[in-house]
């Protein structure tokens, strides 16, 4: 028992909960991973078979890390664990069993740009509008409908579903997902979603199986639960319903992927489904510092909808959290560039120890430039995947067809790439033979003279050739053998190599990583499997958190928070807290999406583990036009006592961020409402000790004036900024902008259309 020794006594008594029902609440920096990699080297040092143990994640690199730490602990045995994502184990068993429902074992996974290039054929086909029908939303539309394990003649029968499409002008919507399935099926390829919604399936028509892996998986555990959909809420609940040893983990508080599907709703009430259940919480946060801890514990207090918990921190206090008021959003971007450059200089941090997050990705173009102009390093995290380039795709896709010469995707992807004289003519008469002929491309490639007439029936004739010598290629050669064959014989080595260009070069660089990391994974000793195919399947399941984040890169990272889920800094800044940009715009419409706004911020506020910073500009632009912002609710949000302005501020009791100019809020509800009567304020809301109080009380009875007759030297009042004194205006109607000299802050410029001023007579 010595190697449990390390944990807590919370992590202890969760990790020696083997038998039953169990749900582990850790908070946020409170040694999940560490918690998951004991618990399953003790059930593995009680007896249980590896074998019998299933381990779901939501990334590779979890997976992977879990897996390094626990054979520390158990040893080689650590192999035999089945552990990985859902999308990965799904797909493995998959593999086994895909012919009990009509797929080939040897599918293709469609990534996100291969399903949308099969929705962009039919929509030509099917002559729709693709602005109405945009690509990016039918996929989101179908992604959702198998996310909820609808299929495409279940969407056409829903009454609800046939009205909600037929009302926004998309009627043809059923039509698109039913073409869609079965061009999937017709090609022996199922896309992300299918891994899931096709698994269900299976162990719903197919008792046996179900009842197979049942008995496999005697032991369950769940990493990230608040994370999962519906489909994958009812795979586990499938697995788990003889035996009932299932272990879920996670952080209702960092529920934050609604808008991909997951439903926070099945953490929250998942004692319902084991009333039996055994409860853990991990309260105590390793990563950051007391003040941190306490700011983001008075963000998620908030919400209504939440597993109660106490986390704590037993490091220092450390420093309060700094707000930055800016009166641009370049200006931001200035002030916290210079931050960084400060801090860094004077407490011998690296680049590496600070990161810059953001709500949306469009925050990030002032951050750059701010940092630009100190020559400061940085990163931007979630750009283009390098498995997402062009000429790996295009290489991949030969890997692809050589293994399922019935994908079509790839097989219109590279029949003219290198050019081989099959033109787009040529290969529309192939789709049309194949349309007639109620076959797949393949069978007209194979025997182009008996289907198309043309010129180019030889050169197809040529491709079909190579494509079958490939697969005898790929069955007989090692995995980077087999690759670096059919990269040299395809034509593409030599087509990237003759471009002298700097991107010619990126390109041809990029085909030989790839060539090295398939070597890379052919010398691997950990996989039994080690062939072509197996690599191309762990690539296609790669996910958006598996790029390649080199921690020892000095660099200061840029990222959305989403992107920065699971990650931590020594130094974080969190910007842009600006009502109707954090929280967004779109989340002001019901309870359930702000409090999952705010879940977002508390993940900000918890990545950092030494000093965080919070920052917001007074004007934006937006649209190409400047407009003022008002600061986010999530700011009044944080108890005074923990916060340090860089701004002058009076103190007195009230609202410490909301000013008068902007609508009342009433948490009652879901809705914005007239502001009220005032009232004699009772003590429960007033925060005597607020630091971030009104700057200026407006006079009696405020109202805008009509400022289209501004003219320089008029006296002017406004709600926040007081009075003040016009010095210049400039500009044509609608758009004139007027610099005011205003006594408490001096000058700031205003758009008129949206600044409401007083003009005092």
């Amino acid at each position: 028992m010595d190697y449990l020794q390390g944990l807590n006594p919370q992590q202890r008594a969760a990790a020696e909960q083997i038998n039953g029902p169990v749900m582990i609440i850790a908070g946020a920096g409170s040694g999940k991973t560490r918690v998951i990699t004991y618990r399953v080297a003790h059930l593995i040092h009680t007896g249980v078979d590896p074998f019998n143990i299933l381990v779901l994640t939501f990334t590779n690199k979890a997976a992977k890390e879990m897996r390094e730490r626990i054979s520390k602990v158990v040893g080689p045995e650590a192999k035999n664990i089945w552990m990985g994502t859902f999308h990965s184990v799904f797909a493995k068993i998959l593999r086994v069993e895909a012919t009990k429902i009509g797929y080939p074992s040897n599918f293709t996974i469609y990534d996100t740009d291969d399903s949308k290039s099969v929705l962009r054929a039919i929509l030509k086909e099917m002559n729709l509008d693709d602005k109405l029908y945009a690509p990016n939303y039918v996929y989101g539309r179908i992604s959702a409908a198998k996310n909820n394990l609808v299929s495409w003649s279940e969407y056409q029968q829903n009454e609800q579903i046939q009205a909600d499409d037929f009302s926004n002008g998309r009627g043809h919507l059923g039509k698109v997902y039913e073409m869609y399935a079965q061009r999937c099926f017709k090609s022996g390829a199922m896309d992300f979603d299918d891994l899931l919604f096709q698994t269900n399936r299976l162990l719903k028509e197919h008792t046996d199986v179900l009842y197979k892996y049942q008995n496999k998986f005697k032991y369950l555990m769940v990493d990230e639960y608040q994370d999962t959909n519906f489909s994958q809420y009812l795979i586990v609940k499938k697995l788990a319903a003889i035996n009932e040893n299932l272990c879920v983990v996670g952080d209702d508080a960092q529920s934050i992927y609604a808008f991909r599907g997951a439903n926070i709703q099945n953490i929250l009430n998942f004692e319902k489904d084991y009333p039996d259940l055994k409860v853990f919480k991990l309260e105590q946060n390793y990563r950051s510092t007391q003040n941190i801890v306490n700011v983001a514990n008075s963000i998620i207090s908030n919400n209504k909808e939440q597993l109660k918990k106490n986390v704590f921190s037993e490091k220092d206090h450390g420093d309060k959290i700094k707000v930055i008021r800016a009166y641009s959003d370049n200006e931001e971007g200035k002030t916290i560039a210079e931050a960084i450059m400060q801090d860094r200089s004077t407490k011998g941090m690296k680049w590496n120890d600070f990161a810059i997050l953001y709500r949306t990705n469009a925050q990030s173009r002032s951050m750059e430039e701010g940092l630009r102009k100190l020559n400061i390093p940085y990163k931007i995290y979630g750009g283009l995947s390098f498995y997402q380039r062009k000429e790996i795709k295009d290489l991949i896709a030969y890997f692809r067809l050589t293994f399922n010469p019935n994908d079509e995707e790839a097989l219109k992807r590279v029949i003219n790439y290198p050019k081989r004289a099959i033109g787009d003519t040529t290969v529309d008469r192939i789709i049309l033979a194949a349309g007639q002929n109620d076959t797949t491309l393949w069978e007209i490639v194979k025997e182009p003279a008996k289907y198309i007439d043309g010129r180019s029936t030889a050169a197809v004739a040529t491709f079909s050739t190579l494509i079958q010598s490939f697969q005898v290629i790929a069955q007989t050669l090692s995995a980077y053998d087999a690759a670096l064959h059919i990269a040299q014989h395809s034509g593409l080595l030599k087509d990237l190599y003759e471009d002298k260009s700097v991107e010619g070069l990126n390109r041809y660089e990029n085909i030989q990583e790839l060539l090295n990391g398939i070597k890379e994974f052919s010398e691997r000793e950990d996989i039994e499997e080690r062939g072509l195919d197996i690599f191309m399947q762990d690539v296609a399941l790669l996910t958006n958190d598996d790029n390649d984040k080199n921690p020892n890169a000095d660099t200061v990272s840029l990222m959305t928070i989403h992107a920065s889920k699971g990650l931590e800094f020594p130094q974080v800044y969190v910007v842009g807290l600006e009502e109707n940009l954090f929280p967004s715009q779109m989340s002001l419409n019901s309870r359930t999406d702000l409090e999952e706004e705010r879940r977002l911020f508390y993940v900000a506020v918890t990545r950092a583990e030494s000093k965080l910073t919070i920052s917001y500009a007074t004007s934006r632009f937006k649209f190409g036009t400047l407009i003022n912002c008002e600061p986010s609710r999530f700011l009044d949000e944080i108890d005074a006592q923990y916060l340090e302005l860089d701004f002058k501020a009076k103190q007195q009791t009230g609202n410490p961020f909301f000013d008068d100019d902007r609508k009342a809020w009433n948490r009652n509800s879901d809705t914005f409402s007239k502001p009220k009567a005032a009232a004699s304020p009772t003590p429960a809301k007033v925060k005597t000790t607020s630091l971030l109080a009104k700057a200026h009380v407006p006079s009696a009875g405020f109202a805008p004036s009509d400022t289209s007759n501004l003219q320089v030297g008029m006296e002017v009042e406004h709600e926040r900024f007081g009075y003040g004194k016009v010095i210049n205006l400039e500009g044509n109607k609608p758009d004139i902008k007027a610099t005011i000299f205003f006594k408490e802050i001096g000058n700031k410029q205003l758009l008129l259309k949206f600044a409401k001023l007083r003009i005092v007579e």
